[in-house]
């Protein structure tokens, strides 16, 4: 398994290597950062030819892409074209990001599994219509409508009900909390609309899988022989159909946490969170140009986590089923 667990790892980086040489180049050649310090008017020569040292634009860019990666060899992520260091400002909103996604992945997970394998216990019978639908409702649905309803009347209601504010429709946390338990308590109710969307959303797409892979299961030979031999309902459901089944999911799972991870774009927005995703819409849309060093720092972040998560889904594989081994 650790022969099989390294050449994953060495595949790994060598496709972040060269999907991140690729970003960097062409994200480079997107645009010009000294555009709006050359449109200024009587800037001189001397200050844009400073500027454009500090950026290294005077360089060749595989120069300049090398010099990137020995710096993140070394920890350093490089600096925007605001001149902020990348790394830190990485760190702080990967940091709200998970607080947005860890929750709804885990609701998503449980919702998923529990509805898909009841819709496929009791197929075409009611409880499986009404999930199917509400699971189709769900998916066809854009996010930011979903948010926005989710904003404009739950929260609302909510609100009014309880006559005082609850669910907070925009931000990550109040200024000027104190105390641990004010601050946790404030941050979840900030948490609990976009969570809530986030989770509607994604369940709806991993119930459906559940449901598919349950299905083929369920009419497998060796669950009509567990069935023949007189063993439980139960076990025949948990212990003998419902590990196997979990297999696809488990893939599903992994790649959508992995790029969840790299930033929920649009429920980031709507809720005015910033975070990863915020993050790479800023850094693409800068006033001046896409910035490079900000762009690669988050595709190297957003890449590991793919990487990571993939080879955690193959080890669950082999806890799933026993008979899967690493060669």
């Amino acid at each position: 398994m650790w022969a099989y667990l390294l050449r994953r790892v060495l595949a790994g980086i060598i496709v972040l290597l060269v999907l991140s040489f690729g970003v960097f180049i062409l994200v480079a050649l997107s645009g010009n950062p000294l555009a709006a310090l050359q449109a200024t008017p009587g800037i001189s020569r001397a200050t844009i030819a400073a500027a454009g040292a500090q950026l290294h634009l005077n360089e060749p860019l595989v120069d300049r892409y090398w010099g990137w990666l020995v710096g993140l060899l070394h920890g350093s992520f490089g600096y925007s074209y605001t001149g902020q260091p990348v790394g830190p400002q990485i760190a702080q909103r990967l940091l709200v990001t998970v607080k947005l996604v860890v929750p709804a992945v885990i609701l998503s997970v449980l919702l998923g599994v529990i509805v898909g394998v009841i819709s496929a216990v009791r197929q075409y019978k009611p409880v499986d219509h009404v999930s199917t639908g509400l699971a189709y409702l769900f998916f066809s649905t854009p996010v930011f409508v979903l948010a926005l309803l989710l904003k404009d009347f739950l929260a609302v209601d909510v609100n009014r009900a309880v006559g005082h504010t609850i669910l907070f429709t925009v931000g990550e946390s109040t200024p000027g909390i104190t105390g641990a338990w004010n601050v946790f308590v404030d941050e979840v109710q900030h948490a609990v609309l976009p969570v809530v969307t986030l989770t509607l959303v994604t369940y709806a797409t991993w119930s459906r899988f559940q449901r598919a892979a349950m299905l083929d299961v369920l009419n497998a030979d060796y669950i009509r022989l567990a069935r023949a031999k007189g063993l439980s309902p139960h076990r025949v459901l948990f212990v003998h159909a419902l590990r196997n089944a979990l297999i696809p999911v488990v893939t599903v799972v992994a790649i959508d946490f992995a790029a969840l991870i790299g930033g929920a774009l649009v429920t980031e927005i709507v809720f005015s969170w910033d975070g990863m995703g915020q993050y790479l819409y800023n850094a693409l849309t800068g006033a001046e140009s896409p910035d490079v060093y900000a762009v690669s720092g988050w595709l190297m972040v957003a890449g590991t986590a793919v990487v990571v998560f993939n080879i955690l889904a193959d080890l669950v594989y082999g806890l799933l089923d026993p008979r899967i081994r690493y060669a």
